[in-house]
């Protein structure tokens, strides 16, 4: 591991700790030898599984890169393209997964300069950034051997199904059904199956929401593509690896209240008039970066219409931050007219 990365000592962002996560990279996995083969498929739509081995050669893989024709080499640099006895490649853990996202797994054109596509590139993974109840974020550098060409992303891992608590999925999801009832009913039942499942939903969920906000104006995290229940997206800190700390950490006197008060209320306008709230929102999943406010954790977003409690969830959004807000001097009442700018936004009026 490099020392050089590291990330702010909180209890949710902890020291960037040594590599050992496994690697990854395969569309689908087997979860026993009673239960379906589980595929994760993203259109534009959103996301849903879809069970049977009628998939399994959905799978992607590096081994035949030379036969890209947009990859070139050059002889100071092809013997970097060769792989480890383990499979992997020199000076990586994996080969990058970008081509093994469908063109609806990639995340929205016109995509940032920063981002890595080259089928050459080797991912190499850093270490941890965050643990959560339901997902770890790992930091990932992609980049090209050889070349200058290398960035830094989070890499968002829902858990497998012996590992995670999705604890809010009822009020959450109400609204979303899955399209094939024998995979719903395993959802509903919890099995593993079911669990892989739910994880898959949330992934899509997530990516969905972060490719359909970028694309609205709002301040998240750029989504660069989905793997599975692997999400890479815009690593929000500085060159160094070190990720920048949540708005719950700082001081009223190292920020500019008004300034991100007036930013939060521009983002979440512009969600609420595409009809969402983010459903969770809070002092704790908002990224402050050098003035700049980075709305993060969506994949429980709300739909405020079809969402019994949609109004519910937004007016909960406004009160849950505008508290952190309100104790570093901002006056109250500024809460209660958000409130009712966004529902008026939503057209819940």
């Amino acid at each position: 591991m490099r020392e050089r990365f590291s990330s702010t000592d909180t209890d949710s962002f902890s020291r960037i700790r040594a590599k050992g996560a496994p690697r990854r990279g395969r569309r689908s996995e087997r979860f026993d030898d009673n239960e379906p083969e589980v595929v994760f498929r993203f259109d534009d739509h959103g996301a849903y599984a879809v069970a049977g081995d009628e998939y399994a050669d959905f799978d992607g893989g590096h081994e035949n890169h030379e036969n890209y024709d947009d990859v070139s080499y050059n002889d100071d640099s092809y013997d970097s393209y060769d792989e480890n006895p383990d499979g992997g490649p020199a000076g990586g853990d994996r080969w990058s997964t970008w081509d093994q996202s469908t063109p609806t797994e990639k995340g929205p054109e016109p995509r940032p300069a920063w981002v890595v596509t080259e089928l050459a590139a080797v991912d190499t993974e850093l270490g941890l950034v965050k643990t959560g109840k339901e997902a770890d974020v790992f930091l990932l550098e992609r980049g090209v051997p050889g070349t200058d060409r290398r960035t830094l992303m989070a890499a968002k891992r829902y858990r497998d199904s012996q590992h995670r608590m999705f604890h809010r999925d009822s009020g959450y999801l109400e609204g979303r059904r899955h399209k094939e009832s024998r995979i719903a009913r395993a959802m509903a039942k919890r099995t593993a199956f079911g669990k892989e499942a739910i994880a898959a939903q949330w992934a899509g969920a997530e990516f969905t929401a972060l490719c359909r906000l970028w694309s609205a104006g709002v301040a998240v995290p750029y989504p660069v593509q989905i793997t599975g229940t692997e999400i890479l997206m815009e690593f929000v800190g500085d060159e160094s690896g070190t990720a920048a700390p949540r708005l719950a950490q700082l001081r009223a006197e190292e920020v500019d209240v008004q300034d991100l008060w007036e930013q939060l209320g521009r983002s979440l306008s512009l969600l609420a008039g595409d009809g969402y709230a983010h459903g969770d929102l809070s002092a704790y999943n908002i990224l402050v970066h050098e003035g700049r406010l980075v709305i993060i954790d969506v994949p429980q977003i709300v739909d405020v219409v079809a969402n019994p409690r949609g109004r519910a969830f937004l007016e909960r959004d406004v009160r849950n931050v505008g508290a952190w807000f309100v104790s570093r001097g901002l006056p109250e009442h500024r809460v209660g007219e958000l409130v009712g700018a966004l529902e008026f936004d939503a057209r819940l009026g």
